[in-house]
Formats: C-alpha cells, structure tokens, sequence
C-alpha cells in the first residue's frame, strides 16, 4: 500500500491565513504557497496508508472531546540559530495546543511519535531562508496581531509535489475534553476581525 506523509494541524483563517502566507512568500520562503498558515499539533510524519482509517477516527474522538477556545497571536520570535525559523508568537491559546498536541500524538495511539524539540505552538513566517531575510521577517511582522475562536483542526497529507492538502477537517464537540476551562469559548462577537 505504500507510505503518507501526514500532518495535523490548527489552520490560521481568514484574512489572516492568507496575509501571513503572502508575507512568507514576499520575505523568500519558496515553500510558501505549499504549506497552508497553521499551527502544528503533529509535524510531518510519515506513516503506512493502511492506517489512516484507524487515524481518522482517533482524530475523531480526540475532536469530539475537544471544545473551541481563543487563539491569540503576537509578535514575532525565533528559533535560531537552533533551527532557521522566524514565527509569530501564539500568546493565548498554546497551553490548548499543547494538551491537543499530547492527545492527537498519544503514546498509545495511531499517531505516536517523539518529537525533535519540546512542543512550542506557533506560525512559521520564514523556514530555511537567507539571514538578512529572516531578520526582516522578524521585524516586519513584530507588531502582527490577530486573534479567533479556534473550533477544531484538520488532518493534511503532502503531496509529490510537497503541497500540503486537506484531508478532512475536525471540528470540536461539546465535551469536557483537555482543553481547559481558562482556554474555552469565549463569544465570538468579542474577536477582532
């Protein structure tokens, strides 16, 4: 059957997705327009085709114990000279994150998988590009705001082409999940735009 490369992932919406993926290209970042704005819960990993079904539907309960929360963007940092990144800060929702990330990549579970570096929510801006355009990335972007209620995530594979495209999305359910209370709903109609 043959291997995917799979990631799960928190998109970054409206109008701000595309702003940042625009941004991210203007600074040099060829893999840009690959690589829809989001917030990593599973990075890449590659995993046999004949496991999908078993992970959609433990993406699936771990969506429907969830419950939405607000995510916050703000600023910019980096994680160099560790790694070539430039991101956007999360700044309110990452303990959510954090707890989803643990649930989707359970130990136990179809999506298991030891991470590089410990879990640090955020939105690369600029991967594996020039200094000086890292730098001006992280200047540039270092007054960005936004800010929406998150209401579930969605699984993603990478093409031959290394575009990364939706599979399915997962929205949230209404249950006493792990995102904790301080994280949960709050009313839409108090977001910015």
């Amino acid at each position: 059957m043959g291997t995917v490369t799979l990631g799960v992932s928190i998109a970054v919406p409206e109008p701000y997705g595309s702003l940042l993926q625009e941004r991210r290209a203007g600074f040099g970042d060829a893999a840009a327009h690959g690589i829809p704005t989001h917030i990593t819960l599973v990075p890449p990993t590659e995993v046999e085709a004949g496991r999908l079904p078993a992970i959609r539907a433990h993406l699936a309960q771990v969506a429907a114990a969830g419950r939405p929360f607000v995510m916050r963007l703000a600023g910019t940092g980096t994680f160099r000279p560790l790694s070539p990144v430039v991101f956007v800060n999360v700044v309110a929702g990452g303990e959510a994150c954090g707890l989803l990330q643990g649930q989707v990549r359970d130990p136990q579970g179809p999506l298991r998988r030891e991470l590089q570096f410990p879990y640090h929510p955020h939105v690369t801006v600029a991967h594996h590009i020039a200094e000086e355009a890292m730098d001006r990335a992280y200047r540039e972007l270092a007054g960005f705001e936004a800010e929406w209620l998150t209401t579930g995530f969605a699984l993603y594979e990478q093409g031959v082409d290394d575009v990364w495209r939706k599979l399915r999305e997962y929205p949230f359910g209404s249950g006493p999940a792990g995102v904790p209370a301080q994280c949960a709903h709050r009313d839409e109609a108090t977001l910015q735009p």
